[in-house]
């Protein structure tokens, strides 16, 4: 069983997802949270597996909300609500540590999919929607903080090998898992291997994590 939180200053959207969650059998609607503060509140004390977290809100907004409920290390998983597929909130919602976005005019299958799919430790965005929102806003990166010698590698890429730095490096890209067996003519099985190291060795909640941290560390540049 799934359990969800809503997140929005709406009452009839908070409503309309009620409905939609409690005529599924595999999900369970645990609280409505009306503001940013709220939901972090709420999901402290509910520990939900998906918080449906609408970005504009009264007060605390859902990107700070969503930093706040990443950084305190719960297992629970953020799924931005935005109006535009490629806008700044669904970009700043990634980089607060969402698994992903959808837009809020989404098929009620396309949303109930993205939950289960964020639940069970997927992202919903593709890497390449990802790089698009990166190389749309990149402008907006905060200064880099690694080594201020050019020489040094930057920490969070220290553990790992040459081989996995490749396969960051196309992850940030946009490739998909076949695409980086094609192309570096390794087995499908060895790439999905090299992510899941990756992603353990830097920390990364999920493969858009991976592929911000890509540009983040320059391994990737603006297109």
């Amino acid at each position: 069983m799934t359990t969800v939180l809503v997140a929005d200053d709406q009452p009839l959207q908070r409503l309309g997802f009620r409905m939609l969650l409690e005529s599924q059998d595999d999900m369970t609607l645990v609280g409505e949270a009306p503001g940013g503060s709220e939901a972090v509140r709420m999901t402290a004390e509910l520990h939900p597996d998906v918080v449906l977290m609408d970005v504009r809100m009264p007060g605390l907004d859902g990107i700070e909300a969503t930093r706040r409920i990443v950084s305190a290390g719960d297992r629970t998983r953020v799924l931005i609500l935005t109006t535009f597929d490629l806008d700044e909130y669904a970009y700043a919602g990634l980089r607060a540590g969402a698994s992903g976005f959808l837009v809020k005019d989404a098929l009620p299958e396309e949303l109930l999919s993205g939950i289960r799919a964020v639940a069970s430790g997927d992202a919903v965005v593709a890497p390449s929607l990802t790089r698009r929102l990166l190389d749309t806003y990149v402008h907006h990166l905060p200064k880099s903080v690694e080594s201020t010698d050019p020489e040094l590698p930057d920490p969070r890429l220290a553990p790992l090998t040459d081989r996995e730095r490749e396969i960051l490096t196309v992850v940030g890209k946009g490739w998909t898992n076949t695409e980086i067996a094609a192309r570096l003519h390794l087995a499908e099985s060895t790439v999905k291997t090299h992510v899941g190291r990756i992603l353990a060795k830097t920390g990364s909640r999920d493969r858009i994590q991976a592929v911000i941290l890509a540009y983040d560390t320059k391994l990737v540049e603006p297109s």
